[in-house]
């Protein structure tokens, strides 16, 4: 996943482009997953730049330095990756954090909250090597199983607008 986001309030919060929706476990029953930052020092487009400021709302409240929470971008208050986890180097935009051992249930817990599709599956191989083993869904894919015909027939006409 990419780190999108930082934020300090009472803590340093860091929002990444995958969710709970991705990796149900830690969310669900506080599963521990290590993450690792891989550093990406190339801007990355529609993301903050690694220099700009972070926005920090402290004032005099303690953080600590080094140690965040890793939160995806539903705004439910379990779609967390981890909480109070130190990690090394600092998150920034466009960093990689790369969630280890989601497992062989990680992708089949998934789900499609709020129309979001679910994100391709990775192999990393004993041999270092790493092979796509699954593709990222796609909008058609959501919609693949929809019978519009049959919710026309039903009378609704919102879907004969868009479709005609």
């Amino acid at each position: 996943t990419r780190v999108v986001h930082r934020k300090k309030i009472y803590k340093n919060y860091v929002g990444v482009d995958a969710c709970m929706a991705n990796l149900m476990r830690p969310g669900m029953y506080d599963a521990y997953h290590h993450i690792s930052i891989v550093a990406n020092p190339e801007p990355v487009e529609g993301l903050p730049s690694r220099e700009a400021p972070m926005p920090d709302n402290t004032k005099v409240l303690i953080s600590k330095p080094g140690v965040f929470d890793v939160v995806g971008g539903l705004c439910e208050n379990n779609d967390k990756f981890a909480v109070d986890r130190p990690l090394h180097p600092v998150p920034l935009p466009g960093d990689v954090a790369v969630i280890h051992d989601s497992g062989a249930h990680g992708h089949s817990m998934g789900f499609n909250y709020n129309g979001k599709p679910r994100s391709a599956e990775y192999l990393f191989r004993t041999d270092g090597s790493v092979i796509q083993i699954r593709r990222a869904e796609t909008l058609d894919d959501l919609f693949a199983t929809v019978d519009f015909d049959a919710a026309h027939a039903m009378g609704s006409s919102s879907l004969k607008r868009k479709r005609d």
